[in-house]
């Protein structure tokens, strides 16, 4: 089957099966406005369930025609048993701690099978760093922080699918001529969540629910370190791609904690959220606009910057943090 045929089949059946995850949802999982939504009318939740489904039958199917290593696969069934603590917690609220215990053994299993984080070639010709045991530590922390912060910047109308769109698209883009099969998983988490955001275009008609934000953003960190094996810039590209959530949720937990508050409660004080509440009644829409803005005009040409002068990945990655860190702080994320 050509490629592009299976990727229009993928994006079809995840179309079909969020809507039938909105079908159920609409009757067991409505997802009521409070205090710290972004939302105002009450909205199905879950529908990443058809995200997890359809990604998981793609994985097979390229497993089954040789694209997919057996390795590759057991990571896409760690990735499983995230979705599932997902979709429990989407029915019935899991504690916080045995939630957090449940994604570090899924994280330490899938690290195990990365084995570690690739040396790193220090800026500078200072030499290389080799990460020894450290590598599954860091790496570890990484995947952890990964599931969550995309999980905590899940919080607007498409921002979460259209990231994820972003960044596993970029790391098909610049995977292609290394290894296509590699570059193809890629592309098909990307499909996937482009088939759930014709559902989560704002307005929103279903949320995607901790089983889909959990699962995607555990994908993607797999995904960074899986190509970081086969290449180290790819470490510096999908940090570069990753870099709106990870310095959003990352500035905001840390003032969260620096300024003494309760960081491991829910709250909306994320740049995102405010920029969303500043631009209402538009706002879920302007804000998705201008993180694919940033993302697509900034982001990228760095990452290809990164691509094509490796030994200065390290500057295109301080190109794309800073400009991003002034921003949150200058947006007062995190605040009370």
């Amino acid at each position: 089957m050509p490629i592009w045929v299976m990727l229009l089949l993928l994006f079809l059946l995840t179309v079909g099966l969020v809507y039938g995850v909105r079908y159920y949802a609409q009757c067991f999982l409505m997802d009521e406005p409070n205090h710290r939504s972004s939302h105002l009318y009450p909205t199905p939740r879950g529908g990443g369930l058809g995200c997890v489904l359809a990604f998981t039958i793609a994985a097979f199917y390229l497993y089954l025609h040789k694209r997919l290593m057996l390795n590759e696969l057991e990571l896409v069934s760690v990735s499983l048993g995230v979705a599932v603590i997902g979709f429990w917690d989407d029915h019935r609220h899991i504690a916080a701690r045995w939630r957090l215990f449940g994604y570090g053994i899924a994280a330490l299993w899938a690290i195990l099978l990365l084995q570690g984080l690739p040396k790193l070639p220090l800026p500078l010709g200072l030499g290389t760093l080799y990460f020894g045991w450290s590598g599954y530590a860091l790496g570890l922390l990484f995947l952890a922080w990964t599931l969550n912060l995309f999980n905590f910047m899940d919080g607007t109308d498409g921002i979460a699918a259209a990231e994820a769109i972003f960044v596993a698209t970029g790391l098909a883009w610049f995977m292609q001529d290394i290894n296509a099969n590699l570059a193809l998983l890629a592309l098909c988490l990307a499909v996937v969540c482009l088939g759930f955001l014709v559902w989560n275009w704002p307005p929103a008609k279903i949320f995607m629910g901790d089983v889909g934000s959990s699962f995607i953003g555990f994908m993607l960190g797999v995904l960074i370190v899986l190509f970081s094996h086969t290449h180290i810039v790819f470490a510096y590209i999908g940090l570069i791609l990753f870099a709106v959530f990870i310095v959003d949720a990352s500035f905001t937990l840390l003032r969260r904690i620096v300024s003494g508050q309760k960081y491991y409660e829910a709250h909306c004080s994320h740049a995102y959220q405010l920029l969303a509440k500043r631009h209402q009644p538009k706002g879920h829409l302007r804000v998705l606009l201008g993180v694919i803005l940033v993302n697509l005009g900034y982001l990228f040409p760095l990452a290809a910057l990164a691509f094509k002068l490796p030994d200065y990945a390290w500057a295109c990655l301080l190109s794309a943090y800073l400009p991003l860190i002034y921003m949150a702080h200058t947006l007062k994320a995190g605040e009370k």
